[in-house]
């Protein structure tokens, strides 16, 4: 399994990202029975969970980006969406998708200018 995250970039705050992580490596149609999730990790700091989707779509978010943050998965094309609106420049961080809790993506980095 290997997941591809793309669309960071740079921001001033108050603008909106939308990053998407694609999945690869599946047979069938497996990718819709596990979990999704967006991590981020901030210079200095810990990796922190962002926001994560059940396979059935419940979904949890950090408090800190809750209202302004939007994950959702396309299961037909493997693909898992983290949609940032509002950024803040305490979103600054290298936002990593992650697959069943077990498989990561390569990091995308998000970087918002106040």
């Amino acid at each position: 399994v290997q997941l591809q995250a793309s669309g960071g970039g740079l921001v001033q705050a108050g603008g909106s990202l939308r990053l998407s992580c694609v999945a690869s490596g599946f047979s069938g149609s497996i990718f819709r029975i596990n979990a999704v999730a967006w991590y981020r990790r901030a210079p200095g700091n810990q990796r922190e969970l962002v926001a994560s989707m059940s396979s059935a779509g419940s979904t949890n978010y950090a408090d800190s980006v809750k209202g302004r943050f939007t994950i959702s998965r396309d299961n037909a094309k493997n693909t898992v969406y983290l949609q940032m609106y509002n950024l803040k420049p305490d979103d600054t961080a290298v936002y990593y998708c992650c697959y069943s809790n077990t498989y990561w993506g390569q990091g995308t980095l998000v970087t918002v200018s106040s």
